[in-house]
């Protein structure tokens, strides 16, 4: 039993703090599933199910899926889950939809993902809990009074929600101190990581044509946002190598340049049997071949696609070198330098965790179109817009067979095949 992907499409990946930072998670949902539903012109009640992957979910937008796929216009008789894997959220709508198809529960999803960064919120202390909920309890003047005189100095000073997100409760390490480790351990200098960082901002502005036909146009304040914003024409490595790195100040080669953006956007695909695509009318992108999902050291969480493609592999999945098109998510350079010579190396590949190497990707058919450096990585919904990306390079290129993997934080991998009907 095979799951189609019948049809697909995102809004633009803008940077945070720019044009879609009124607007929430549930909101970007809508964006996306409202221009799925004009472009193919389905009946959204023929849906079974919607499965949105999200990795902050806003706690005005519980189960956010739902939200979203309400205020887009989806019968309320059709359920909706919200999914999250770090990462892979956007990954695991597909394959949860998969397994929900293969367990005879629907014929026809609507999956993807979405995440508002700029909306990730201030979180106060256990301190300043405590005294808000007693200000809170107050009634009269003199206990509002006497609650108020509690609050001390280090009350007014919240933690930032983002950076903890990004930060690794088991290990403490925050993401880039993982990619400074890879970095380390597989020999990837500074030099070679701003030169990928630059070469992924390139590809993007060479292939704006092509990625426009992901995207559908959205409406903010009256006003249209027509393109991703994150690609840069001076993103040079001249330019790069100026820029101080973050996570080891002294030694560190990782940087805000060579390390993927934080943005928001959504990414919604139509999937189904093929039944549910002939029935619809609809000519499907491509199918779903084989995934896995593997755990790893969360300290190393970037080298997770090597793991999780070598247990594709063990399930009869291709090797990543007969892939005629990969998108490799780009969390940081260094992260993908790594993971690139652990498949080709047998040194890199047994410090992976490997008995031998999985085979080398050629550079010409790695992230084509750009990466998350260049293009942004709304956790939520990048590893929806991996598959999106790579379905239509297919059709472009006219090759066969597509990797998508990516690494996710607290220590995973996921590798997902697709072959172009």
């Amino acid at each position: 039993m095979n799951l189609w992907i019948l049809a697909g499409v995102r809004t633009p990946f803008l940077r945070a703090g720019t044009r879609f930072e009124p607007l929430g998670a549930a909101d970007l949902g809508r964006l996306a599933i409202s221009a799925l539903l004009a472009r193919t012109g389905i009946d959204p009640g023929a849906i079974d199910e919607v499965i949105l992957g999200c990795v902050g979910q806003p706690a005005d937008a519980a189960n956010v899926a739902r939200v979203a796929a309400l205020r887009a216009g989806i019968p309320a008789n059709v359920p909706a889950a919200t999914v999250q894997r770090n990462c892979a959220s956007g990954l695991e709508s597909i394959t949860s939809a998969y397994e929900r198809m293969a367990a005879g529960k629907g014929e026809l999803f609507l999956v993807g993902g979405m995440e508002s960064m700029s909306r990730y919120p201030l979180l106060y202390n256990d301190s300043a809990a405590k005294h808000f909920g007693l200000l809170a309890k107050a009634r009269s003047p003199f206990q509002k009074l006497a609650a108020l005189t509690k609050f001390r100095a280090k009350d007014f000073s919240p933690q930032i929600g983002l950076k903890l997100g990004l930060t690794d409760p088991y290990t403490g390490m925050i993401m880039g101190e993982t990619a400074e480790l890879l970095a380390r351990e597989y020999g990837i200098n500074r030099a070679e990581q701003d030169v990928f960082a630059a070469d992924s901002h390139r590809k993007a502005l060479a292939a704006t044509e092509a990625r426009a036909r992901e995207v559908a146009p959205a409406h903010v304040g009256g006003e249209a946002v027509l393109n991703d914003n994150g690609p840069r024409e001076d993103s040079t490595p001249e330019k790069l190598t100026k820029l101080k790195p973050i996570f080891e100040p002294k030694w560190g080669g990782v940087t805000a340049g060579n390390s993927s953006q934080i943005s928001d956007g959504a990414v919604a695909l139509l999937v189904g049997s093929e039944a549910a695509a002939a029935r619809l009318g609809l000519t499907p992108l491509g199918r779903l071949t084989h995934y896995a999902y593997s755990g790893c050291d969360p300290a190393r969480m970037g080298i997770g696609p090597v793991l999780a493609s070598a247990k594709a592999m063990r399930d009869g999945a291709p090797s990543p070198a007969e892939a005629d098109v990969v998108e490799l998510n780009e969390a940081f350079a260094a992260q993908v330098l790594a993971v690139l010579k652990a498949f080709r190396d047998p040194a890199a590949a047994r410090l992976a965790g490997l008995d031998h190497p999985l085979g080398e990707i050629a550079p010409e058919k790695l992230n084509r179109r750009g990466g998350s450096i260049a293009l942004g990585h709304p956790v939520g919904a990048t590893g929806s817009r991996l598959v999106l990306t790579a379905l239509d390079q297919l059709h472009e290129t006219g090759g066969k067979r597509a990797l998508v993997t990516l690494c996710v934080g607290g220590g995973q991998g996921a590798a997902l095949w697709f072959e172009r009907p």
